[in-house]
């Protein structure tokens, strides 16, 4: 077995073939973490899984070219696993367009999905290939129209994100009307344009693209009443698509089924059988439920021997990697070794988890009813589910001296 890592290294374990991913853990996952003695804490992801998330989405949403949201885990056996599917990349930086392209990925296959960019790294972007750009400002749009004048430029337009778990709805986007301006303006200037726009992250909702599809309708049929008429060369629908936590979730086929109904409902009317490139940006989706993050209890104690609620601190914590922790959004399921026990009437009580960090900051779950087993000590390995995305991009790279997550793929 190797030795622990800090992130944003890998290492790549190789186990029995995986027996497909229908129940979570995967089997590989399982086989993997039943014969383990890595120090804590680390996240195990077997790629297979990621494999199997990334057909079931092209199989939802055959119109739509996958841009896997390169943040949610950059590791290269991922990539590696999408590049052998055919994904495109969505990437949020310089560092991330320089990692997929030493990883394999042709520029053609990479969008700058973020909206505030160095205007020197547009420019670099732009020399290495990328032609696919966001943007959400006039000042924005004046660096790409400076930077890199032939490329395609979407307009990220603001959406609530009622119904997500991570909603996304104020940094990023801008107010319709305003969007409606700039890509006149960007027309003018000679750029391809797009819209695109996210629905908010984990969303529960499969209708929640509906109005933002709309938004874009109208906004491309703006576009046609130009003295001379201009398509939308793309309309990104983003990302959202969640995977498995504690709140109950549609099939994947379900929002498939939702975005290609609206898309044809909205633009069919307006271009007939043409219809602008689809792109979505899974990124969750993909790889969440492909990973495991096993942490070590490091003390359960009570503030005052009355109190209901024990204090369980573990040994990952908000700046160890379980960032989506932040106000209870994301809502893990967690297994202990005495689950079974439990299962058989050992008794629980209720939780607050917190971190290892000398920081008040560093609690995970003290609104949210947590409830574990009594027998729950110091030592016992506690393993979160679903946590193959956004925990190795969150580590901290040291804070209060504690490695960053290690890191593994099976």
């Amino acid at each position: 077995m190797p030795a622990k890592h800090a992130a944003p290294a890998s290492a790549v374990l190789e186990t029995s073939p995986a027996q497909g991913a229908s129940t979570l853990p995967s089997a590989k996952l399982e086989a993997f973490l039943a014969d383990c003695q890595l120090p804590t804490p680390f996240v195990v992801v077997d790629t297979e899984v990621v494999a199997q998330r990334y057909d079931a989405l092209q199989d939802a949403l055959p119109m739509a070219d996958l841009f896997y949201a390169v943040k949610a885990n950059p590791a290269r056996p991922i990539l590696d696993t999408l590049i052998g599917r055919g994904s495109f990349f969505d990437v949020a930086s310089l560092g991330e367009i320089e990692h997929c392209l030493a990883a394999g990925v042709t520029s053609d296959r990479l969008s700058f999905g973020n909206t505030i960019k160095k205007r020197a790294h547009v420019e670099r972007a732009y020399n290495l290939g990328v032609r696919l750009f966001a943007f959400d400002a006039e000042p924005e749009l004046d660096k790409l129209s400076q930077t890199a004048p032939d490329a395609t430029v979407f307009c990220r337009v603001l959406c609530d994100g009622k119904g997500a778990e991570w909603p996304l709805s104020r940094k990023f986007g801008c107010d319709p009307d305003e969007a409606e301006r700039l890509l006149h303006l960007a027309a003018d200037r000679g750029l391809r344009v797009g819209v695109s726009f996210h629905v908010g992250s984990q969303q529960g909702n499969v209708d929640a693209w509906d109005a933002a599809i709309e938004t874009a309708a109208r906004l491309a049929r703006s576009l046609m009443g130009r003295t001379e008429p201009v398509r939308l060369d793309v309309v990104n629908v983003g990302g959202g698509f969640p995977g498995i936590y504690q709140r109950e979730m549609p099939s994947i086929d379900l929002y498939g089924e939702a975005i290609a109904a609206s898309l044809a409902r909205h633009f069919t009317p307006l271009y007939g059988d043409y219809l602008p490139r689809i792109i979505a940006e899974p990124g969750r989706y993909l790889v969440a439920d492909a990973g495991v993050l096993r942490t070590e209890v490091i003390l359960v104690s009570r503030k005052h021997e009355l109190d209901e609620k024990r204090w369980v601190y573990i040994d990952c914590g908000k700046f160890g990697g379980l960032a989506e922790t932040m106000e209870e959004a994301i809502r893990y399921k967690i297994r202990t070794p005495h689950d079974e026990a439990v299962e058989n009437g050992a008794p629980v009580g209720a939780v607050i988890i917190a971190g290892p960090s000398c920081d008040s900051a560093d609690v995970l779950y003290e609104k949210t009813d947590y409830r574990m087993p009594i027998a729950l000590a110091e030592g016992d390995q506690v393993d979160f589910l679903s946590t193959g995305a956004y925990t190795t991009t969150y580590s901290s790279v040291g804070f209060n001296g504690f490695a960053p997550l290690a890191d593994y793929y099976i």
